[in-house]
Formats: structure tokens, C-alpha cells, sequence
């Protein structure tokens, strides 16, 4: 058995988002947003015909996560530092007793802790990831899922088999 990594790090890998780092109960960043970029390694098994496996399936995939995410406000919906309810029409994020409106229509709760980069790339990976009888099939033994904020700023999560 030989092993290949096939790292998919294209151009169109991009979304925007506002979001805010939460420090701690009584500090946080101010909203704010990025130009996130998302990237991938996949390892697998090289087959007979000399291909690990039909990366064109993780291209796809991955474009479109970066469209789900695209000009939307992350909020992470999980932190012990933040209280958030909802009507309607918006969602009411509070944090250190100051309550913040937003759209539900411009917002999304992620279940995560905290939007930053090591978060989100445990968040994708796991949405990759989630279907181990479909990565078994596929003979991929490992994943390195990686989101960048800026220029050379990388947070990275790891699977492997």
C-alpha cells in the first residue's frame, strides 16, 4: 500500500464573515470581518490506476461550504460567554450585559465555542469527516483542514485513520 496527499488550496476557497473573538466573560473583539480562506490535505491509498481518489468530490464540497458561509455574521453559539435569544426577526446576542441585534436573515449560529480560525477548521473537518463508512470506501486515511483570517495566519485540525 502507498500513500499520496492531494492538498486542494484553490482560489475560489474563499468566503466573507464578520465575527468577534470572545476572551473572555467581560472581553471580547468588536465585530468586525475577514476574508476567510479554506484549504485541505487529503491522504489516501494510490490506487491500481494511479489516482487516490476523485478529489473533483472535495473541490465541490468545499466550494460550496465557502458559499453557505459567504457575507454572513458567524456567532458561536456555544460559548459560556455568550447569551443568545431570538424573536422573530433577530437574533439577540448578548455578552458582559450588552445585548447586540442581528438579522437572523444575515446571521449564522455555529456550533462552536468561539469563531476563530482553530475552531472553524475543527468545524469543517468534522463536517468532512462525518461519514467514516465514505471515507473508508474512498481508502483516505487522513485529513488536515485549514482556515486563514489573513495572509499566512493558518488554524489547522487534523483526522486521521
Amino acid at each position: 500500500m502507498h500513500l499520496a496527499s492531494i492538498e486542494i488550496e484553490k482560489s475560489y476557497l474563499h468566503f466573507s464573515a464578520a465575527h468577534f473573538t470572545i476572551f473572555s466573560a467581560t472581553n471580547r473583539e468588536r465585530l468586525h470581518g475577514h476574508n476567510w480562506r479554506i484549504a485541505v490535505e487529503i491522504t489516501g491509498e494510490i490506487g491500481d490506476d494511479g489516482l487516490c481518489f476523485d478529489y473533483a468530490i472535495y473541490k465541490k464540497i468545499l466550494k460550496d461550504l465557502c458559499a453557505k458561509y459567504d457575507e454572513y455574521t458567524l456567532i458561536a453559539e456555544q460559548s459560556p460567554h455568550l447569551d443568545i435569544s431570538e424573536d422573530e426577526e433577530f437574533y439577540f446576542v448578548k455578552h458582559n450585559g450588552r445585548t447586540q441585534p442581528l438579522l437572523k436573515s444575515d446571521t449564522i449560529l455555529l456550533p462552536v465555542q468561539n469563531v476563530t480560525i482553530e475552531s472553524l477548521a475543527s468545524y469543517f473537518l468534522d463536517l468532512l469527516t462525518h461519514d467514516k463508512a465514505h471515507l473508508e470506501e474512498l481508502n483516505i486515511h487522513a485529513f488536515e483542514m485549514r482556515v486563514s483570517s489573513g495572509p499566512n495566519q493558518w488554524g489547522i485540525s487534523r483526522w486521521s485513520r
